[in-house]
């Protein structure tokens, strides 16, 4: 009887009916992990499009760290619920939104960006002047204005004690700058209003008008000091802590000859940052100047945007500066960025008040803000009077 009949296999055979199913096993095995490696592969793929594709609509795009902020902060104008900014926690500068002693929230980045973009862009000093930020009330600036003594020495002979250099410290205080603009209530339910842009721009045009005119004019009580305000003396006998000016020897008028004096009174080591500030009506007077071969002192920039140019320095077109008058000091020329310093806190809080002012409702704006005269060699000033 063959082994056939009787149902038993040879040695041999067992081996290779064994190892047929072993490859046939691992073939399924290898064709199930091909299949799960490319399934996973395909989300991958898909995981990569959707986080790199450009956002369409808020529902679908990249996430905005600054969305949780900016959706609570809309929600806290709109209602005065608080809730989310309370429990939101954002990580980076300025972006806490914990409320300060006086109350309120710090307004969302996207807001506060915009108003601090109009501040720079508006015609004040503050374009050309130096700008610190600071989380103090006030904020310290050192100038040393003197010079140290020197002499020249023999090998043999004494050595003199020369002069010792004097520093002085100027404080620029830090004030409080507020706007309070309202809305009514039923216009803030009114999902279709941009209450953000609103609210931004309104802050800003306040803001902006304020700061001009204080850091030209300010008295410094309970706002900055302008540079106008500080006492000024004929440049011949200038001495620190006065503004030098040169008269124009025509009372209140402009000439040539005056611009250049002007322009040469200043320190060598300033004029090459100088640049001129004057109001719209003395900038018509002085755009018509010209010197004695007939070619204007006055020229404009060559590009949008570029400032006007007066015998190659920039000028300014500041508005709070006043009119051509009997001995008015109505131009100023100086490098700003040493002669003046912009104090502020980065951060602008918002305060809902929906009780004094019903129907509507108040939106309290607040921050903080200082400047001073922070290097009275810097800055001079043309007065339009004989002396």
């Amino acid at each position: 009887m063959s082994n056939t009949e009787t149902g038993s296999l040879s040695p041999a055979e067992e081996v290779r009916v064994a190892v047929t199913g072993f490859v046939t096993d691992f073939k399924g095995f290898q064709a199930e992990i091909e299949t799960k490696l490319q399934q996973t592969e395909e989300r991958m793929t898909m995981l990569d499009r959707k986080m790199n594709l450009p956002a369409r609509t808020p529902l679908g795009g990249a996430t905005d760290a600054s969305a949780p902020h900016q959706k609570a902060f809309n929600k806290y104008l709109r209602n005065g619920d608080d809730d989310g900014l309370r429990g939101l926690e954002l990580e980076g500068k300025s972006l806490s939104t914990a409320v300060n002693s006086d109350g309120g929230y710090l307004v969302d980045p996207q807001t506060s960006a915009t108003v601090q973009s109009v501040l720079n862009s508006t015609a004040s000093i503050r374009a050309i002047a130096s700008v610190v930020q600071v989380e103090a009330t006030s904020y310290d600036v050192l100038v040393d204005h003197t010079d140290v003594g020197a002499g020249w020495a023999t090998e043999s002979g004494s050595v003199a004690e020369t002069d010792t250099p004097q520093i002085d410290r100027i404080t620029i205080g830090l004030h409080e700058l507020s706007a309070l603009p309202k809305a009514s209530q039923r216009l803030l339910d009114d999902s279709a209003f941009d209450i953000e842009s609103w609210l931004a721009g309104r802050i800003a045009d306040k803001f902006a008008r304020a700061e001009a005119s204080a850091f030209v004019n300010g008295d410094g009580i309970d706002k900055p000091k302008g540079f106008l305000t500080h006492p000024a003396v004929d440049n011949d006998v200038w001495t620190w802590g006065n503004l030098g000016y040169v008269p124009t020897e025509v009372d209140g008028e402009v000439t040539p000859d005056a611009i250049v004096e002007l322009v040469y009174s200043l320190g060598a080591q300033y004029r090459a940052n100088g640049a001129f500030v004057m109001n719209s009506k003395t900038a018509g007077r002085v755009r018509k100047l010209t010197d004695a071969d007939g070619r204007f002192l006055w020229s404009d920039g060559l590009a949008a945007g570029e400032p006007a140019m007066l015998m190659g320095y920039p000028v300014l077109v500041a508005e709070d500066m006043p009119d051509a008058s009997s001995d008015s000091f109505s131009i100023a020329f100086g490098d700003f960025r040493a002669g003046y310093t912009v104090a502020e806190r980065p951060d602008l809080r918002i305060l809902r008040d929906p009780f004094s002012a019903k129907p509507h409702v108040l939106f309290y704006a607040t921050k903080r803000v200082g400047g001073d005269v922070s290097d009275f060699a810097a800055i001079k000033l043309l007065k339009f009077g004989v002396a």
